[in-house]
C-alpha cells in the first residue's frame, strides 16, 4: 500500500498546506507518510496525541515543534476520531489550522492554509479516517 497516496489526495485540495500520516501503535511511533512541511512532527508529540490529553486546555500540544491551542478534543468519540487545533502566531501573525484524525493504527495529521476553514480541513480529514478504519488500519 503506497501511504504516499492519501498525502496527495488530501494535498489536492487548495484549503491544505500540509499532511502526513504517522503510526501510532505503542512502541511503533513513526512516519509512514508525508510532505516536507510536517517533517519535524516527532515521535514523543505522536505519543502525547494519543496520551492522555486532559492538560492540553491549559497547555496545548506541539506539532512539528509548533505550539498549538487546542479547540475540540473527539478523538475517542465514535464516528468522529480528532482533535481540532490552532497554532501559535507565526512572525507574520498568521495562525493555521490543524486536524487530528485517529484510525487503530494511525494519525492522519492536516494543516490548512493560513485561510483554510477549520471545518472543512475536519470533514477532508474524516474521510480520509473513515475510509482507514473501514480498512482495518
Amino acid at each position: 500500500m503506497s501511504w504516499d497516496q492519501y498525502i496527495t489526495n488530501l494535498k489536492a485540495d487548495s484549503q491544505v498546506e500540509e499532511a502526513a500520516i504517522w503510526g501510532c501503535e505503542k512502541g511503533a511511533e513513526s512516519k509512514w507518510a508525508g510532505g516536507a512541511g510536517l517533517d519535524c512532527i516527532t515521535a514523543d508529540e505522536i505519543k502525547k496525541l494519543v496520551g492522555d490529553r486532559s492538560a492540553f486546555r491549559q497547555c496545548g500540544p506541539h506539532i512539528g515543534g509548533k505550539k498549538c491551542m487546542l479547540l475540540n478534543d473527539h478523538m475517542d468519540t465514535d464516528g468522529v476520531h480528532s482533535l481540532n487545533l490552532k497554532t501559535a502566531a507565526d512572525s507574520d501573525g498568521n495562525r493555521y489550522s490543524i486536524c487530528v484524525g485517529k484510525t487503530a493504527k494511525a494519525l492522519v495529521i492536516v494543516k490548512g492554509t493560513k485561510d483554510a476553514n477549520g471545518g472543512h480541513l475536519s470533514d477532508l480529514t474524516f474521510k480520509t479516517v473513515d475510509y482507514l478504519r473501514k480498512s482495518g488500519f
